[in-house]
This record gives C-alpha cells, structure tokens and sequence, in this order.
C-alpha cells in the first residue's frame, strides 16, 4: 500500500476534490492521529498534470507523483496545514528558479521527501538532487529582475507630484477666493456708503 493506512472510506466529497483527482476521506482513528474527521487522501497521480489544481486545505494525504508537472507554482502547497503524507516522484523537474519554492517548502515539510526529488532539466542538471542545487546551478535566480521597479518608481513619483500640485492649486484657489470674498464685502460697503440717501 502506498500510504499504509487501512482504513480508506469512500468519500462522498463532489465539492472538495478538484478534477481529475479522486478524493477518499480518512476513517477517524487514534493510530492516524487524524486532526480532523474529515481529513482527505488527494489523489492525483497517474493523471498527466501538467500543473498543480486547487487543493482542498482538508488534504492528509496528497498523491502527485507520475505526472508531467516541471514545477509547482509558488504558495500553491501553502494551505495544506493538516498534510502529513506527499509523494512527487516520477515528475520531470526543471530546476530553474520556479523550483525554489518546491525545495524550500520540501526542507521544512520533509527532508527525505526532498531527497529522492531529481532534476529532469536542464541537461547540466539532469539527475541531480534538488536538495544538492546550490546557489550557482541557479545562476539567474541570483541576477536582480528586470528594473520594473524603475517604471513602478517614476509612476508613484509623478502621481506624488500631481496630488501636491493639486493641494498647491487648492490651497492658492482657497486663498484667493477668502481674498476675493473680502474685497467685493469691503467694496460693498464702500458702495453703500457712496450711494447719497434721499
């Protein structure tokens, strides 16, 4: 048996289970230690994934292994908080930066786990353990981004500038309608009082 638990139910689950995965609830028992009664083996194996689908947070057990899946996006096993068995063999990784994220959360959830994952790409990679990667075999992910940065500073900058130009135009429109305000009350009353009374 894969996991060895025996007691695997049937789960009538329809809203949890993302396609083409089958989901089977897990029988409450003392020796699983089971956190929850409704705790799932996600199976997903087999199925030529090519991506990772939404995974229900319910999930004890995941099965990925023997799919085409090259990497698993960042955050996507984030939610998995009850998740206490996972199998990825069998996958061609390519161990660029996207598999950071991978053997990163792999180090903290399961270090034997990680050690049987290998490179499938690129070639100077091939068959290397992703728990070997150093920090030169992923010599790009170490290069800063592209400098979009800049493009998101010069837009904040001139949206700054306008809203103080704006409070500028404001404030001086303020001020010279007190001022303006002033002038027709004072020349009214000089009106007033040049007017003869009859």
């Amino acid at each position: 048996a894969v996991l060895g638990w025996a007691l695997l139910l049937p789960a009538a689950l329809g809203q949890g289970c993302p396609p083409p995965c089958s989901c089977r609830s897990l029988s409450p028992s003392p020796s699983l230690s089971l956190p929850e009664p409704g705790a799932l083996l996600v199976d997903c194996s087999s199925r030529g994934l090519r991506s990772v689908p939404p995974l229900p947070r319910r999930a004890r057990g995941l099965l990925l292994h023997n799919n085409s899946l090259a990497s698993i996006p960042a955050g996507a096993l984030d939610s998995l908080r009850h998740l206490r068995h996972l199998q990825l063999g069998d996958n061609p990784w390519h161990c660029d930066c996207r598999i950071l994220y991978l053997r990163l959360w792999l180090q903290d959830f399961s270090a034997p786990a990680l050690a049987q994952l290998r490179c499938a790409s690129p070639a100077h990679l091939r068959s290397k353990a992703l728990a070997q990667l150093a920090g030169s075999d992923l010599g790009a992910c170490s290069r800063p981004p592209p400098p979009l940065c800049l493009q998101f500073f010069w837009r904040d900058l001139i949206l700054i500038a306008g809203a103080v130009i704006t409070l500028l135009l404001a404030a001086w429109a303020l001020k010279f309608s007190k001022k303006l305000v002033c002038q027709l009350a004072l020349g009214g009353r000089r009106l007033r009082r040049s007017i003869p009374k009859s």
